[in-house]
């Protein structure tokens, strides 16, 4: 990219956003951008404030300060609903699925399609476009109406990245999808953060895994104590560079690595 050249308008934009509990500062002087075709790591030891960042874009928690603009319009993101509908889907570590229901159901759960205002459910609709969704996502799940319980844990997240298309959002945030999954499964969610990536979407990655973070992220944003101690293009750098970032070796404020032109991995 030459010096002449501009990047897109970033889908999100963050800008010295903080957030305190009390005297603890969980979330201080946070900048961050994200772009369509982008994913974005977060990482950093507990307490770092990555999921602190993930929640005030998710609604779940409302900055202190600093300011938040999404599509170039600066939002107030007041609760999970506002969020929703701004286009901002999150999948937290605990998927909130309903076993004894179909995939079918989990995916539509509280968002049901009627026939009609207040008439019955169009099953039929349901089960055709939640088939759609999977299919695009390239999902390998073995049928919509199968009920989550039979689901490997790799596909139970592959059903609740699923539910969060059916409100067409621009930004997808994931906290720990490949948590506690077998080598397999990861692979699968990490098929499935790449397809996201190739729909268009900005996803926002938090992972303690690096393996995972440097396999699927466009670039890692390392937060400690609070604040940004790095950014790196996760093609380029090194795993012991990232690593020095978290456990505080490499100096807070020190030079970030250019990312790659957006949605494109080197």
């Amino acid at each position: 990219m030459t010096g002449s050249e501009r990047l897109p308008q970033p889908l999100l934009s963050m800008r010295q956003v903080t957030k305190r509990f009390g005297a603890v500062e969980a979330l201080v002087g946070f900048d961050l951008d994200l772009h369509s075709h982008e994913v974005v790591a977060l990482v950093g030891d507990n307490g770092a404030g990555k999921s602190t960042a993930a929640k005030v874009v998710a609604g779940v928690l409302q900055p202190d300060a600093g300011f938040i603009e999404i599509g170039g319009e600066p939002v107030t993101i007041s609760t999970p609903s506002v969020a929703h509908g701004l286009g901002v889907a999150t999948v937290f570590q605990h998927l909130a699925l309903c076993d004894n229901l179909s995939v079918t159901a989990n995916i539509f759960l509280g968002r049901e399609l009627r026939v009609r205002p207040g008439g019955p459910l169009d099953e039929e609709r349901m089960v055709l476009t939640a088939q759609s969704i999977l299919r695009d996502l390239t999902a390998g799940i073995p049928s919509v109406r199968a009920p989550v319980r039979d689901l490997s844990a790799g596909q139970r997240q592959a059903v609740a990245i699923a539910r969060t298309l059916t409100s067409r959002p621009r930004i997808v945030v994931l906290d720990e999808p490949t948590a506690a999954l077998s080598v397999v499964q990861t692979a699968e969610v990490l098929m499935l953060i790449e397809r996201l990536r190739e729909m268009g979407l900005g996803v926002i990655l938090i992972s303690h895994n690096m393996t995972d973070v440097r396999a699927v992220s466009d670039r890692i944003v390392v937060l400690r104590h609070g604040r940004i101690n790095g950014e790196f293009d996760a093609a380029s750098t090194s795993h012991e560079e990232i690593l020095a970032a978290i456990t505080g070796l490499r100096p807070s404020g020190g030079a970030s690595l250019a990312p790659p032109t957006v949605g494109q991995r080197a």
